[in-house]
């Protein structure tokens, strides 16, 4: 079965779909494009007043498509163009989008999972979802940016437990952090899903856009404090930023990072 974002439009319901059910719903690098499509062409639909995100199946979403790394990830130039443009343009145009976003998670939510989920508004899991970063095992960090917005969403603490022990949290352990809104029995997650879609369905559309619009001012002012940043600290969180990310894939063609990627595809344990 091909890998693919599916989408569908009934109404004021846009439902989209990640689907590579023999890979748990990994993300391809054309589903992530597919997706930054997807959720820029919802952003010019006035009529679609919410969106539900879900995996086909068992599962929201296992990460990336690992089989294809070794096509791109061991040269900083191709490495560079996946995170910035293939991951976080569909990132970034979630996080774009004005229309409220509802995940229904279940099963693995590993990732590229948790950074899906973390660009929606209000996220239901099933009990016995899981979810980590456990990218330490295959020999590579997180991209600068999507980092950023992990730490964000699930907190510094669990952001350090994902990514420097490649720990996998319970339903119930991200919904006592703060990462989900609600968690409920693996068979009542579709009803409960739809009971919120139905109940955002019914409000006023203009004003859910207007709302995450001052979300995400508010969001960008937290880390200064709630203050509007100047002029100069403007200049020098970009100029950081800059200098951060000219080095950030510098690892494509380490040895522990294709060591990490090749161990996996080949069914063993890592030798780092």
């Amino acid at each position: 079965m091909s890998a693919k974002i599916k989408f569908q439009q009934s109404g004021g319901l846009a439902q989209i779909t990640i689907s590579y059910p023999k890979r748990f719903n990994a993300m391809s690098r054309a589903m992530w494009r597919d997706l930054r499509s997807i959720f820029e062409s919802i952003q010019c639909m006035p009529d679609v007043r919410c969106v539900l995100v879900f995996g086909q199946g068992a599962h929201f979403c296992s990460g990336g498509d690992i089989s294809e790394y070794g096509s791109f990830r061991f040269q900083e130039a191709s490495l560079r163009e996946f995170h910035e443009n293939d991951v976080w343009g569909g990132l970034s145009a979630m996080l774009d989008c004005e229309v409220p976003i509802v995940a229904q998670i279940s099963g693995n939510c590993m990732g590229a999972g948790v950074e899906i989920a973390s660009c929606c508004d209000i996220r239901l899991a099933a009990e016995t979802a899981q979810f980590g970063a456990p990218i330490a095992r295959l020999g590579f960090p997180m991209a600068p940016r999507e980092a950023a917005l992990i730490v964000r969403e699930v907190g510094l603490v669990t952001a350090r437990q994902m990514l420097l022990q490649a720990a996998v949290l319970s339903a119930a352990q991200m919904q006592s952090r703060g990462f989900l809104t609600q968690v409920v029995a693996d068979t009542d997650l579709q009803v409960q899903s739809q009971a919120v879609v139905k109940k955002i369905l019914t409000l006023a559309p203009l004003a859910a856009r207007q709302n995450k619009r001052t979300l995400r001012m508010l969001n960008s002012f937290q880390a200064l404090d709630y203050k509007a940043p100047s002029t100069t600290e403007i200049e020098a969180i970009g100029g950081a930023v800059q200098v951060f990310s000219e080095s950030a894939y510098a690892y494509a063609n380490s040895t522990e990072h294709q060591e990490g990627i090749c161990a996996f595809l080949e069914k063993r344990e890592p030798r780092f």
